[in-house]
């Protein structure tokens, strides 16, 4: 009896120490430049992330899997702790972070980018311009003959809440106001719809895939009448970075990882001087202008 209670007692302590070990090692596979991570993304800043992951994969040992949702699913799995890490274009509120307060976990938030919300038709319609004012007041339930509808990428996406925020208005009309699921689906049904206005994330013009380049192409973007101001600006890189293109948002990393892990090391590169040439390259802007190095020669040699 004493020898079979010793053996039960040597086992269970066996069992103890190799779990602990074995989450001491899964705790020590992830760290700021090695291991895998899951990053949920706004669908609408899905295509400059998405080359930022190619770039950081091939100079560290890691792996991320980037998982494109609208903004409202975003928050509802974070709020839940279901997960730690997202790219967002706002931070959450005091009641979204409530049980990571409980846990007494403060969230790392990296400012990433500056993006901007574009306004497209169909390239066959003659007007290139758009007033914004109109487009307030078309969301909020008045009629206008600018245009036939607004399609949207999402009905919870980040898009739909930031126009409901312009407009100061809860819900859309139900009436010419169209939404799908992606902002590639937009891009398809105004280049297919004259007088239809979509309403997406820049960056799906200035980065589309190969398969969408043809697409993009039968649209035209237009440029918006800002709000108590005559000027018409388009959304280029210039007007974004000046603030004079009235519809911009910061890019965010949300990290609420309660060690410091992979979510920290991407933020860190994509904050730096390598990822922010990258986003200068997309077509977005920067939040911090990346360096250049420029040589200057004592001497030039002419070689004919």
């Amino acid at each position: 009896m004493r020898k079979s209670s010793f053996f039960i007692l040597i086992s269970f302590v066996f069992v103890i120490v190799f779990s602990c070990d074995k989450k001491s090692k899964n705790k020590q596979e992830e760290t700021i430049l090695e291991g895998k991570v899951t990053i949920l993304i706004d669908e609408t800043l899905l295509p400059v992330i998405e080359d930022q992951v190619d770039v950081f994969e091939n100079q560290y040992n890691a792996s991320i899997t980037l998982v494109g949702k609208s903004e409202s699913e975003i928050v509802q799995l974070l709020s839940k702790n279901k997960q730690q890490l997202a790219i967002l274009s706002r931070e959450l509120t005091k009641n979204e972070s409530e049980i990571f307060e409980i846990k007494k976990i403060k969230p790392r938030v990296t400012p990433l980018a500056i993006d901007a919300i574009a306004f497209i038709s169909h390239k066959n319609n003659n007007d290139t311009l758009i007033d914004l004012e109109k487009v307030i007041t078309f969301v909020q339930g008045k009629n206008q003959k600018d245009f036939k509808g607004l399609v949207f990428d999402n009905a919870n996406s980040s898009t739909v809440r930031y126009i409901k925020e312009l407009a100061k208005i809860n819900v859309l009309p139900k009436e010419k106001i169209f939404s799908f699921q992606t902002n590639n689906e937009v891009i398809q049904f105004v280049a297919k719809n004259e007088g239809m206005i979509g309403v997406i994330g820049v960056n799906w013009l200035s980065e589309p895939t190969p398969k969408m380049k043809e697409i993009v192409n039968e649209v035209k973007v237009l440029s918006v009448k800002c709000l108590n101001s005559n000027n018409f600006v388009k959304p280029s890189q210039d007007n974004i970075a000046s603030g004079l293109y009235p519809l911009t948002r910061e890019i965010k990393m949300l990290n609420y990882q309660p060690f410091a892990g992979l979510g920290m090391g991407f933020a860190s590169f994509v904050a730096g001087d390598i990822g922010q040439r990258i986003i200068l390259k997309s077509g977005l802007v920067p939040v911090r202008i990346p360096n250049r190095n420029i040589k200057i020669r004592k001497e030039i040699n002419n070689k004919k």
